[in-house]
């Protein structure tokens, strides 16, 4: 028996080491509340080229928080390129299962994958700007926006 909790141990162990953060980062918002004028900018350095790479968007909210997604503008400026800017609607909860994200009594965080699928990355330094385009500004109940990056172990 302890042998089979071991294994199933075991297995759920590495099952979760399949990707390395290999970059997050997040901007904090005064009063809880993201102006769509305040866009934060993150950079980071790619060394491995040969690796394969996920790209999310992490967001920190209240459970006060009025809406069931965010429309964000996410600019990538890649090395030696120039800058790229896509409009992303993210789902955040279901009137019906509640928040989708991690809740910590009443924080809730989602990471959010910008990329559909692993990528490869150039070498040198990106530049990700974020900016929340909903209806309501400044939005309030938000606390942390930012990026995060995760190598994918093969």
């Amino acid at each position: 028996m302890k042998k089979i909790i071991f294994i199933g141990v075991l297995a759920i162990v590495l099952q979760a080491c399949n990707t390395i953060g290999v970059f997050e980062k997040t901007a904090t918002f005064s009063d809880h509340a993201w102006a769509s004028s305040n866009c934060p900018n993150f950079v980071f350095e790619i060394q491995d080229t040969s690796a394969y790479y996920n790209i999310f968007a992490v967001l920190r909210h209240t459970d006060a928080y009025h809406y069931n997604n965010i429309w964000l503008n996410i600019s990538m400026m890649p090395p030696g390129d120039t800058a790229t800017t896509v409009q992303q609607n993210f789902k955040l909860g279901d009137n019906r299962l509640g928040w989708l994200g991690t809740t910590m009594d009443d924080v809730i965080e989602h990471r959010m994958l910008i990329t559909n699928k692993p990528v490869k990355l150039k070498k040198g330094n990106y530049t990700f700007q974020l900016q929340q385009v909903m209806r309501e500004d400044p939005l309030q109940n938000i606390l942390n926006a930012g990026i995060r990056v995760e190598k994918v172990i093969q």
